[in-house]
């Protein structure tokens, strides 16, 4: 039976982030993912992961200046310094929080930069992000998404993510496989686990309605199915919920459509 993690940077939008720990386990959650844990201190999360009985399974590293547009430091040239800074950073997050995946965002694609020097640059940042930490027991996540959401994303396919796991060769990297981006620029989802998830190489799998990016429920892809071809495969990862509840952020939104979980939880 898959296992779900809640996405407290999208699900309980009602409440106050460190709030939405307790509401998350009260609606049968035992695990929590988010983007970003760097505007609080490591032990205020440790403590309500501790205080409502939580894992924490994922979150991402540095991204760069997230409000002026940046999305992720891994590929672009230029900022290494500032890239293997915030790795540190986030594996000493991960430390505390017991957490043993970190994504790391591709980036965007910078202006007049070539594809191989951003080639290059991504799998040296990635190779060194890795051997960081891998003495600490953690994983390094590939995440491709969906150039409609993200336009100019370097990395947006999965053949691309798993062909650079390959070139990497570090054994600590992998693919996090996200149904959603991939319905949009590549759809075949059931092939695609079928193939994937038997190399080992996937770390983790999230969720979302399409196109909408609502529960899972609402949309064209057949999650049910997906979940039970997911059982057959013997995929014993985390599924994260990432999605955006369809009534926002009114009051009780993310527990009240949770009706499609609890046949899973």
């Amino acid at each position: 039976m898959p296992r779900f993690a809640a996405n407290l940077s999208m699900l309980y939008n009602d409440l106050d982030f460190l709030d939405r720990f307790a509401a998350a386990a009260r609606d049968g959650f035992q695990a929590v993912e988010y983007l970003f844990p760097y505007d609080f201190t490591p032990g205020q999360l440790y403590e309500r992961l501790r205080a409502n009985g939580l894992r924490q399974v994922l979150f991402n590293a540095p991204p760069g200046d997230w409000d002026a547009g940046e999305r992720g430091l891994a590929c672009i040239p230029g900022r290494e310094a500032e890239f293997a800074e915030g790795m540190a950073r986030a594996i000493a997050y991960a430390q505390t929080l017991g957490c043993p995946r970190i994504h790391v965002m591709a980036g965007l694609r910078p202006a007049g930069a070539s594809s191989d020097a951003l080639h290059a640059t991504y799998v040296a940042n990635v190779r060194h992000a890795a051997r960081l930490a891998a003495g600490h027991g953690i994983a390094i996540l590939l995440e491709p998404i969906n150039g409609r959401d993200m336009p100019g994303f370097f990395l947006s396919r999965q053949d691309q993510a798993h062909a650079l796991v390959a070139e990497i060769g570090e054994p600590n990297v992998q693919v996090q496989m996200d149904l959603y981006h991939c319905q949009i620029v590549e759809g075949d989802l059931a092939t695609k686990i079928r193939q994937y998830l038997p190399t080992g190489r996937v770390g983790h799998l999230q969720i979302a309605g399409v196109p909408e990016r609502h529960e899972p429920d609402v949309g064209e892809i057949n999650y049910g199915y997906l979940f039970k071809l997911l059982d057959e495969l013997g995929y014993g990862g985390w599924v994260g919920c990432e999605y955006r509840p369809a009534r926002g952020a009114a009051a009780h939104a993310t527990s009240e459509g949770l009706g499609w979980i609890r046949p899973w939880l």
